[in-house]
């Protein structure tokens, strides 16, 4: 049986631009798989399927326009026929519920990049609202109830705190009751940036109003440019995506790349080169994980006067005991990885050397020590390098540090770390262990003050006495900031540091 599909209920919007298509002709569907992606001026937004079966008859594309009740396509529907995507709270008990922003770590005034419901449209618990951008993570706020959306208090270019509102609902309660969302206080939230208006081809100014669609906002954020200082060639000064590029290049080649204390590098221009002269080529996009690391790495990288100061670890006693003790501990529900090892020695070596734990407060000139031992440990996901942070290393023994790192590693490659596990270290390691290399100069992870990276042991012959014996080492790089740790502190540091893993049953205690 064939069933029509239509654009739902996207509020007041008409002639919506379609950005993207998801489907094709001939391709089977689930319920809720998407089928296209629209764009307003505030959000955009994907059209789910209401229905399970074949495309049929598909015949939009990108750069159409579309209104609530226009056809998209039709599906062939195999046995019972499917339901409507957008469909009112089931008649048992539903309520008016308002939506605030949950708990999301010690960040305030987060940018909203992202809208991804709209007025009407009927979604599942869990589905996700909004998207926010930290300056280490993007984090999705899922929706706590199941029902259709009412009003919406955000937009896109919004900055949001934890307790403001986010929309209201019309949500669906079971008869037997449903767990409210703790309502925190209402904070204010910053002023929003107006989509009306426009300077003629100027930039706005600081305090100017800017002109801009969500996907040129998104673009500007991914190469961290302030659409303030961009001046618009569309229709009303609209900014458009090639006034951010050229705004790009323009500062590239023509002055400098600021570091936050107004120290500039003057630099060539960009090449432009067309690679496909020489051979055939393939592109892809770079996953939102990278473009983000990416301009914080930039940053640290050229503001951080880095030094690194190598050595190597003797660990064949700690391997030896490891492999004694690793059956019991997969019997106890973990993985006992050389890295629980490095991780319990490394605070030994913070709790010797305070300086190492600690940040620096530029506008006071002053040094923050912490007190606490929170260890930022580098995770390779499919989309990118991520840091989730392990809390109190100093008060963990092996068993739940070792389940810990699992549980946190495995949420971090599915991309289901909240902000607050991304915050708060107060030193970090990158381990490239288990992938190899002998060596590397891992960048520092402001604020953090030093980083140590960890590359895969290598079993090397050490003279004793009259013989040579088979000795495995562990290199390590210890990255710091010059302005805070000097050479030889840092020499003390790594040191001190090789030494704790001769008497490795000292790490276990």
């Amino acid at each position: 049986m064939l069933k029509e599909v239509v654009v739902p209920d996207i509020g007041d919007y008409t002639n919506v631009n379609v950005i993207d298509v998801l489907v094709k002709a001939g391709q089977r569907v689930a319920v809720d798989d998407s089928l296209l992606t629209l764009e307003t001026d505030k959000a955009t937004v994907e059209i789910p399927s209401p229905f399970e079966g074949v495309i049929q008859n598909f015949q939009i594309k990108v750069g159409d326009k579309v209104s609530q009740g226009n056809k998209i396509c039709e599906i062939e529907v195999e046995g019972a026929t499917g339901e409507s995507q957008v469909t009112s709270p089931s008649a048992a008990t539903s309520a008016i519920e308002k939506v605030l922003v949950p708990d999301i770590g010690d960040y305030k005034d987060v940018n909203v990049i992202e809208v991804m419901v709209l007025p009407g449209q009927a979604i599942e618990k869990d589905h996700s609202l909004i998207t926010l951008e930290t300056d280490k993570a993007t984090v999705e706020i899922p929706s706590p109830y199941k029902g259709v959306v009412q009003d919406i208090s955000v937009r896109v270019g919004d900055k949001v705190s934890q307790g403001s509102d986010i929309l209201t609902m019309q949500a669906e309660h079971s008869e037997s009751g449903s767990v409210a969302m703790t309502q925190a206080p209402v904070t204010e939230q910053a002023s929003r940036v107006s989509d009306q208006g426009g300077g003629i081809g100027k930039p706005a100014g600081k305090k100017g109003i800017v002109y801009a669609g969500p996907g040129v906002r998104r673009f500007a954020r991914e190469m961290s440019v302030d659409l303030r200082e961009v001046g618009g060639s569309g229709r009303k000064h609209r900014i458009m995506k090639n006034d951010v590029k050229r705004y790009v290049s323009d500062r590239i080649s023509g002055s400098s790349l600021s570091t936050g204390n107004e120290v500039g590098f003057s630099v060539e221009p960009w090449p432009k080169v067309d690679f496909s002269k020489f051979g055939p080529i393939t592109s892809e996009p770079l996953s939102r994980i990278k473009k983000l690391s990416g301009s914080y790495l930039h940053r640290n990288w050229v503001t951080v006067p880095h030094v690194t100061q190598f050595d190597e670890a003797d660990i064949t006693n700690m391997e030896a005991l490891r492999q004694k003790t690793k059956a019991k501990a997969q019997q106890e529900g973990y993985k006992l990885t050389p890295l629980l090892f490095v991780m319990k020695a490394v605070v030994r070596a913070l709790k010797e050397f305070p300086l190492f734990n600690a940040s620096l407060d530029n506008e006071k000139s002053e040094l923050i020590l912490k007190q606490y031992f929170h260890l930022g440990i580098a995770v390779d996901t499919p989309n990118g390098l991520v840091v989730p942070v392990i809390r109190d290393v100093d008060k963990k023994g092996f068993a739940e540090l070792g389940k810990e790192l699992g549980e946190i590693s495995g949420r971090a490659r599915e991309g289901k770390l909240s902000g607050a596990e991304l915050q708060g270290s107060s030193f970090s390691i990158s381990s490239l262990g288990g992938v190899g290399g002998t060596a590397f100069t891992p960048i520092v992870n402001v604020p953090d003050v030093a980083i140590l990276g960890v590359s895969k042991a290598q079993v090397k012959p050490v003279m004793d006495k009259e013989a040579w014996v088979p000795r495995l080492h562990l290199p390590l790089s210890l990255s710091y900031d010059h302005r805070v740790i000097d050479g030889a502190e840092a020499a003390r540091f790594i040191t001190f540091l090789t030494k704790q893993f001769e008497n490795p049953e000292q790490l276990l205690a």
